[in-house]
């Protein structure tokens, strides 16, 4: 049987020729059934890459390939550029194809796996810390009074100036205030764009983080007044937890395990919520806007991670958008 130099093989047993480079989009190596003879040489065949039979990650794909090997059923192997490992074979082998890897499946049931993901920093945050950085800055300089047409006031809200509840994410009491944000928030954002590119999602939790301030203003119904981008970050800590409760194995040390991310993120928005001078209702309320925001996205495309595309860039466009409308309409 011939030595198989493929992605499947353990990455310490590669060799730096295995090492799939940068820009290529899709690997591929065909496992067939050895040849009656030595000698007899064979074309490759093609296989249609619209018949798929199995899909998944590189423990899960090895042995279904191992699977279709005992059985003599050759097939090709791919690795999509959005992570999964694929399967295809030729229309004469789909059915018995499907069937042995049926029938494996039902003695072995697969299990669903979460692994660690290394620590990494990403420049979207600072794209996104970005707004709340310069508007505060212009408040500061006291070139143009920012500070009492955009705050967040609950009875002005309540009459009809909704846009304080954008206007007031950008604006900071002092440079404390504004440091503990960026730093609380570059970390939380980084963590999202582990599993999915933030850009695509800040439209989603600065409406979040939006609805959570008008919350506020509905709630207190009286003279209350709040601002500061704090809203935002416990949206996007409540968006976190959910996208990594959605991708926890159900079978991961019973069904309390799963639970952990949640309980997690509502024990740090405790921590954090708290404090002289905080806005906890604000606090709260987008750690709640921020949960439904963690359902929008394919739990596809956060297992197995999506890349950078034109949609992120709609996206950061989409959230100065916001900001910049909501300041025109209160100045």
């Amino acid at each position: 049987m011939p030595r198989f130099m493929s992605p499947l093989r353990p990455r310490y047993m590669r060799t730096p020729s295995d090492i799939p480079q940068e820009g290529l989009q899709v690997q591929s190596i065909t496992r067939e059934s050895p040849p009656n003879t030595k000698n007899e040489q064979t074309e490759e065949p093609q296989y249609p890459e619209t018949i798929c039979v199995s899909e998944g990650t590189f423990r899960q794909i090895r042995d279904d390939s191992l699977v279709l090997l005992s059985q003599g059923i050759s097939h090709r192997l791919l690795r999509s550029i959005e992570g999964p490992f694929l399967i295809f074979v030729l229309p004469e082998h789909e059915y018995k194809a499907q069937e042995q890897l049926a029938l494996y499946r039902k003695e072995n049931p697969p299990k669903e796996e979460n692994p660690p993901i290394p620590l990494s920093f990403s420049l979207q945050p600072l794209w996104v810390l970005l707004a709340p950085a310069i508007f505060t800055l212009i408040d500061f300089s006291n070139k143009v009074n920012l500070h009492s047409h955009g705050i967040s006031d609950a009875g002005k809200v309540l009459k009809g100036e909704w846009w304080r509840a954008l206007t007031a994410q950008t604006l900071h009491g002092d440079v404390r205030h504004l440091a503990s944000n960026l730093l609380c928030g570059y970390i939380v954002m980084n963590m999202i764009t582990f599993r999915i590119p933030l850009l695509r999602l800040t439209p989603f939790i600065t409406t979040a983080a939006a609805i959570a301030n008008i919350c506020v203003s509905l709630t207190v119904k009286t003279d209350f007044r709040s601002l500061g981008f704090s809203t935002f970050v416990f949206a996007a800590i409540g968006c976190l937890s959910v996208i990594e409760f959605r991708l926890m194995p159900k079978e991961t040390h019973g069904m309390l395990r799963r639970f952990a991310p949640l309980c997690g993120a509502a024990s740090l928005a405790v921590f954090l919520g708290l404090g002289e001078n905080s806005d906890i209702l604000g606090h709260a309320y987008g750690f709640i806007a921020g949960l439904f925001c963690g359902l929008i996205p394919s739990k596809k495309a956060l297992r197995w991670g999506t890349p950078l595309s034109t949609v992120d860039g709609i996206g950061l466009l989409l959230y100065y958008a916001l900001y910049i409308a909501a300041w025109k309409m209160a100045l």
